[in-house]
């Protein structure tokens, strides 16, 4: 049965991001990226769509390019890595150029390092004053740990590296952005290869279009077997699926 309720979930489309996490250290394998599964998991847990997630070195120009590119394609752009006091630390002044705006000192930033830098006894040096140099116009994000750790330029919500850090700033930033219907999931576990069940799963998506079928094959130690993980906006349908799913294989 069509309700209105159904009506509403198939037109309101959920907002949509991109993940850049920014980093040598992250592609070299030196350093192990939980950001990008925090990021993703936070957002899809508030219905924001997350369409792509990117890792890309400490460049200029490959920030440049990147941001440019996704920020027109997508409502919402979170970057992580590069705001930091060293000479590899670039993502502050991509991001300017990417705008076109100047990198300029802002002294609110200043302001909350010296705060954070005096309770920490410790000097604030030109290095560490490095991270007060923000792009004309942007807003500085706060967290809960260093007070100041990032900023919004429009779209693009630029974020530290430090997991504990990154993740007090986001914490924040969800509190303020528009916010779309969560995905229900459910995960069929299943002892068959999964070519044996291929063409049954390829009907079952043709016939429930509000619900994504994936198909996660797995391997423990002889045995063969599949979970199928059910995502949609519609718990009915995902229920119906289901239904027809244990049906099909007879569990």
């Amino acid at each position: 049965m069509i309700t209105k309720n159904n009506i509403l979930m198939k037109k309101k489309k959920n907002p949509t991001s991109c993940i850049i996490i920014i980093g040598n250290e992250i592609l070299s394998g030196r350093t192990l990226d939980t950001n990008k599964h925090y990021l993703c998991k936070e957002l899809t847990l508030n219905g924001i769509d997350v369409v792509e997630a990117r890792v890309i070195k400490d460049e200029e120009k490959e920030i440049i390019n990147v941001v440019n590119e996704v920020r027109k394609k997508y409502n919402y752009i979170f970057t992580t890595g590069g705001i930091g006091p060293t000479h590899d630390d670039v993502t502050s002044l991509s991001i300017a150029k990417a705008f076109k705006v100047k990198l300029v000192q802002n002294k609110n930033a200043v302001k909350f390092l010296k705060i954070y830098y005096s309770s920490m006894k410790k000097q604030l040096n030109e290095y560490r004053l490095k991270m007060a140099f923000i792009p004309k116009g942007a807003e500085l994000l706060h967290n809960s740990i260093t007070k100041v750790a990032g900023f919004r330029m429009k779209n693009v919500y630029v974020m530290a590296g430090i997991p504990q850090i990154m993740e007090a700033t986001f914490k924040e930033i969800i509190l303020k952005i528009k916010k779309g219907i969560p995905y229900i999931s459910k995960t069929i576990l299943i002892n068959t290869p999964e070519s044996n069940i291929a063409k049954d799963l390829s009907n079952i998506q043709k016939k429930f279009k509000e619900v994504e079928v994936g198909s996660y094959p797995f391997l423990n130690k002889k045995l063969k077997g599949v979970n199928i993980v059910l995502r949609s906006k519609n718990k009915k349908e995902i229920n119906k699926a289901t239904k027809e799913i244990r049906k099909i294989i007879n569990i």
